[in-house]
This record gives structure tokens, C-alpha cells and sequence, in this order.
């Protein structure tokens, strides 16, 4: 193993993986809704803009969950 290679962890030590979402797929979505607004109406801006401020949350909050679900570190 040279120093380069990443560091893999112990054998039996469990790698998190976050769990599949649609939450990225969805912003991209309301991102989109909010440009092609700003050329068409403004309230088709307000609604892509409320919808990302929605999913921003939601994912702030599946975040912290995943992070309090995880074990403390043990070093």
C-alpha cells in the first residue's frame, strides 16, 4: 500500500453511505422554475423560490438526522 491509496478502514467498521433521495432532482427542478421565471412571470419565479426554500429545509433535515444516526467516533 503505498501513501497515496486512500485509508481504508478496519476490517468489520461499516463505510456510511447516505440513502438515495430525490431532494437533488427536485432543486434542480424549482432552480429551473425560478429562471424561466424571471423571463415569464413573476410568479412562476416566487413558486420555484418557495420550492427550493421547502426542499432546502427538507434536506437540512435529512442531513441532520443521517448525522445523529451515526455512531460516535471511537479514536
Amino acid at each position: 500500500m503505498s501513501p497515496r491509496d486512500p485509508q481504508t478502514p478496519p476490517v468489520g467498521e461499516e463505510i456510511h453511505l447516505p440513502r438515495p433521495s430525490l431532494i437533488p432532482v427536485g432543486m434542480a427542478f424549482a432552480i429551473a422554475v425560478a429562471v424561466v421565471g424571471l423571463a415569464l412571470s413573476l410568479v412562476a419565479t416566487a413558486v420555484g423560490v418557495v420550492l427550493m426554500a421547502v426542499l432546502i429545509r427538507r434536506w437540512i433535515r435529512d442531513t441532520r438526522h443521517e448525522i445523529d444516526e451515526l455512531p460516535l467516533d471511537q479514536h
